[in-house]
């Protein structure tokens, strides 16, 4: 396991290690993340994997960008108002995948995006423009907020950016929107009435 800062020489190793197919956790605004190039099915399936989970649980992508994720995914009005409000922030939105990428994601229903607010991790995003975004944990465990854990706690990975402890501002709230009607799947830091409000 490579252990590296965010740092000029750091992010130059975890690009390096994007595109070589290898798994880097990192931190964001949430917890601890665990990532690799979203068009790479090999190392999306050893994230699947490392996190012993269900290969039928499509992983979420996070973003440089809205422009970056308008690439694969399709956004109507309310998920514009949505993202110009909240990105970077603790808002996912669950949103159509455009048909040219069903294959190279091999998904063809809904794809979890984001643009997260941390600073180390979109300066990482600026190069490499789309990372796989999930919790860097054991499915069903506890989320990780220190990179000492992960350590432990993930043998599996190639490559940790260490932030130390992550001061979390909370999970993202997941968005879907069912018939036009939005609906919450899950709360996080931001609540259902701030997003309706700018609706």
């Amino acid at each position: 396991m490579n252990i590296v800062n965010c740092d000029k020489n750091g992010i130059k190793d975890i690009l390096d290690a994007y595109q070589n197919g290898q798994i880097i956790v990192y931190p964001t605004d949430t917890v601890y993340g665990i990532g690799c190039n979203p068009f790479n099915k090999d190392s999306v399936s050893k994230i699947y994997d490392i996190k012993k989970r269900e290969g039928n649980k499509k992983f979420p992508i996070l973003g440089f960008s809205k422009k970056e994720l308008e690439k694969i995914v399709e956004f109507d009005t309310t998920a514009e108002k949505i993202s110009e409000k909240f990105w970077p922030g603790q808002v996912t939105l669950l949103l159509p995948i455009r048909k040219e990428m069903i294959k190279k994601i091999n998904n063809d229903g809904k794809l979890a995006v984001r643009v997260p607010n941390n600073k180390c991790l979109l300066a990482i995003l600026e190069q490499c423009k789309l990372i796989i975004g999930t919790s860097a944990n054991i499915s069903g465990e506890g989320s990780i907020l220190d990179s000492n854990e992960c350590k432990t706690k993930l043998p599996g990975i190639d490559v940790l950016v260490n932030a130390g402890k992550i001061t979390s501002l909370g999970e993202s709230t997941i968005v879907d929107f069912v018939d036009n009607q939005l609906k919450v799947i899950r709360e996080g830091s931001i609540s259902k009435e701030e997003i309706e409000k700018i609706l």
